[in-house]
């Protein structure tokens, strides 16, 4: 399977399970609290929507061809005037479209560059942080609503490789791993996944380190919601979901110091 194939296929899996969510959802659930702070579950599905309405028909020529973020902010007024039943299927047929355009593009549209969220990329980066957007914001809202979600496949090894490329400055800046300092993230659960990360004037990502001088033993979705900061650290400490080995002073650190997107 191609990368492209991999991406659109993850993208679908996450619409249709957030089609699911939301097409299940009935009075007060659309106005419950999600995990992210300025939305409800209402808000979560605007922006959700918005930002693919605003996609649609739009492929970047090269880096130079910025992608018309300008017009979300108009999508989303008309999308929180809305029912929730109303937005519901507004985003089931723009998803719809979505697959459409995206199953009809070839290789080389993915391959080419452009502007991306976390900067200059191509096309396939871009749609890769459109799965990690989609896959987070579906558990934002399931979780308070007490819905289970399902935390493995390829859906979430694709998002979790979005914090994943961003290991070393979670390590380094975040984290605050001195210099010389070596550092093991245990990904385990739904998905695992062993990361290691070498101080040497800055840090980064390395194949392989012996013996480390801190372990993050984590959950892998305790893990992408502190990454994200969706969540107080003190709730999957207490859980158990995450805990450190080594030097305990770092470790209990970087338990709580995680965050690196909202």
């Amino acid at each position: 399977m191609s990368e492209r194939e991999l991406i659109v296929d993850n993208l679908k899996a996450c619409w249709a399970s957030c089609n699911e969510l939301y097409g299940s959802l009935e009075g007060d659930q659309w106005d419950v609290q999600s995990h992210c702070p300025d939305w409800t579950t209402h808000g979560v599905l605007a922006h959700q929507v918005s930002v693919e309405q605003a996609l649609s028909g739009w492929l970047p020529e090269s880096v130079e061809t910025p992608p018309p973020f300008g017009d979300v902010a108009g999508y989303v007024t008309a999308a929180m005037a809305m029912s929730g039943p109303e937005l519901a299927a507004l985003a089931a047929e723009v998803w719809a479209g979505r697959v459409a355009e995206l199953e009809a593009l070839d290789d080389e549209v993915f391959a080419r560059g452009s502007i991306t969220p976390v900067g200059p990329g191509t096309y396939s980066r871009f749609m890769a942080i459109r799965e990690f957007d989609h896959w987070m914001h579906e558990r934002d809202c399931r979780t308070p609503l007490g819905m289970p979600t399902g935390n493995g496949g390829p859906a979430a090894e694709m998002a979790l490789n979005e914090v994943h490329l961003s290991i070393g400055y979670i390590a380094g800046k975040r984290v605050g791993l001195p210099d010389g300092a070596t550092m093991r993230f245990d990904i385990t659960g739904a998905v695992e996944r062993d990361v290691y990360v070498q101080v040497d004037g800055r840090a980064r990502e390395v194949d392989h380190v012996e013996n480390p001088d801190v372990t993050l033993h984590c959950d892998s979705m305790a893990f992408m919601d502190l990454a994200c900061g969706r969540i107080d650290p003190e709730g999957p400490i207490a859980a158990g979901l995450v805990t450190w080995s080594g030097d305990a002073e770092i470790g209990a650190h970087a338990a709580r110091n995680l965050r690196f997107t909202m």
